[in-house]
Order: C-alpha cells, then structure tokens, then sequence
C-alpha cells in the first residue's frame, strides 16, 4: 500500500456513504410522496369522478380527457430534470396545501364544483412541494399548472360568459350577410332572414371551441418551445380566433338556411361545420406560429424540455 492511499480510500467511502444516505433520502421522500398521492386520490376520488362524469356529458369540456395524459406526457418528458433535481422537502409546501383545504372546505359548503376540483391540483402542487422540494416543484410546474384546464367552469360564470359569446357572433354574421347581398337582421340572439329564423343557441355561442382551442394554443404553445412572450401571445390569440372562426361558423349556418331551408342547417350538416370550423382555428394558429417565427427569428429554437427544465 502506498503512502497516501489511505486517505484516498477513506474520501472513496465517505463518497460512498454520501450516495448511499442521499438514495436512501430520496427513496423515502418518493415513497412518502406516492403514500400521500395515494391518500389524496382517495379523498378526492367522488369529485374527479363526477368532473369525469362531467367531460363526458358536456361536450364543451371533452377536452379534459386529454389533459392528464398530456400533462403526465409533460412530466414525462422532463424526467432528465427530475432525475437532476434534488429532493429537498421544504415548509412551502403547506402554503398550497392551505389553499387546497380552503378552497375544498368554501366548495364543500357552498355546493361549487369548480372549487373543489381545483383543491386537488392546490393539493398536487402542496405535496409535491412539501415532500420533494422546490427545485422538482419547478421541474413539474408547467404540467401541474396545465391540470388547472381540466376543470370546468362553473354553470353561473358559463351563463355571463356564453350570451355575450352568442351577440357578438351574431352580429358578425349579420354584418357578413349583409355584405353577401342576404337580408338579415339581429333581434338579441336570433338571426331573422328572408324566409327563416337562425337562433344562436348557447351551444353556438362558441365557448366549447374557445376551450378547446386555448387548450390546444397552451399545447402548441408549448411544443413549439418558443419564447415566453411568444408563448403568451399565442396562448392568448387563441381566444380571438375561437371568436372569429365561431362567427364565421354561424355566417355559413346562416348562407345555408337562406339558400336551402332550415333542414340543411342542422343535423350532420350542423356537426360537420364545427369539426370544418375548428380546422380552420388550428390552421390559423399555424400560421401565426409562421408568422411569429418570421418575426422573432432568433428566439426560434428546437431542442426538449428536459433542456429547458435542467
């Protein structure tokens, strides 16, 4: 044995030791982690099944189906950043925990579904935070953040919402008749034509397309791994597009009722224009991705979100 060897042995098994106590920690931390999510998902098991319940019968929220694999998708896809990240259980944690058990206790008493979903994803974001530490909380922040858009709004704020929804694309449509050459006029939401009637209904009123297609701009947002501001400002348009492609929606309904009747408005007619409608929304956020990319050329970068989240 040579001189010095001894020292460099015993650094070798400090090193050793210190690997050994920090997996034992986060082998503990994880269990502990996978214990609480088991226990929260049994106490919040009855209301995400209703919120399920609640996707399938309404279809302006079908979208939530998509949003937890997506968002394990996410999670996924930063699992570089995870494996990086230390595990250091912090205090924080109880803030959002607290918010979970406000929230959970005000919907519980008052009857708000809305409330009460959005508790779980408070609780998440607690127990990640309180059990594995801020920087995993930074690493899974995106995708906890993305589980708020599987909530559906409550029926009163849908109700404010939607009536607003149904004058503007009415009258975006009896502007657009009128510029065709076809007589019609707004009487609140009903379209008065010719020889017929167009009554914007609330299911018209466009608000499962402006879900669906924020959404939709928060996923492509990110897959285009654009800048901040980038990602905001395509995030936010989605909701004038939903607007617009609604309004062109109803316009064509309306050229449809005065050309052949009210039967060749309706039906599968009616069906296939939403699916040809929100075609034309994704194809609008793909060319204002193109644009943008004309604009903003040096923020234009490739690369994965293990990068971004390391």
């Amino acid at each position: 044995m040579t001189e010095g060897s001894a020292p460099v042995d015993s650094a070798v098994a400090r090193s050793g030791i210190e690997l050994a106590t920090a997996a034992g920690t986060r082998r503990r931390a994880l269990v502990a982690f996978y214990t609480a999510l088991a226990a929260a998902l049994a106490i919040w098991g009855p209301i995400l099944y209703w919120m399920v319940v609640n996707w399938y019968e309404e279809e302006d929220y079908s979208h939530g189906f998509l949003i937890v694999p997506l968002a394990l998708y996410f999670a996924w896809e930063r699992r570089k950043g995870l494996h990086e990240a230390r595990i250091r259980p912090s205090w924080w944690g109880l803030v959002p925990l607290a918010a979970s058990v406000a929230t959970l206790t005000v919907g519980t008493l008052g009857v708000e579904y809305m409330t009460t979903r959005i508790s779980f994803v408070f609780a998440l974001m607690g127990l990640v935070l309180l059990l594995l530490g801020r920087e995993v909380f930074r690493v899974l922040a995106f995708p906890l953040g993305f589980l708020f858009l599987m909530v559906p709004l409550p029926q009163s704020l849908v109700n404010v919402i939607s009536f607003p929804l149904q004058l503007i694309a009415a009258d975006f449509a009896v502007d657009v008749l009128y510029w065709l050459g076809i007589p019609a006029l707004r009487e609140g939401n009903i379209i008065h034509l010719a020889n017929s009637q167009l009554f914007v209904a609330e299911a018209c009123s466009g608000l499962r397309s402006l879900m669906a297609l924020t959404t939709l701009g928060v996923v492509f947002a990110y897959f285009f791994r654009k800048s901040v501001v980038e990602r905001i400002i395509i995030v936010v348009s989605a909701v004038p597009i939903a607007i617009l492609v609604n309004g062109f929606r109803v316009t064509l309904t309306g050229v449809l009722t005065h050309s052949f009747g009210e039967k060749a408005a309706g039906g599968w007619i009616h069906e296939t224009q939403g699916l040809f409608t929100f075609s034309i929304a994704f194809v609008l956020l793909l060319a204002e991705a193109r644009l943008l990319q004309w604009v903003f050329p040096e923020s234009w970068r490739g690369g994965n979100a293990d990068e971004e989240a390391a």
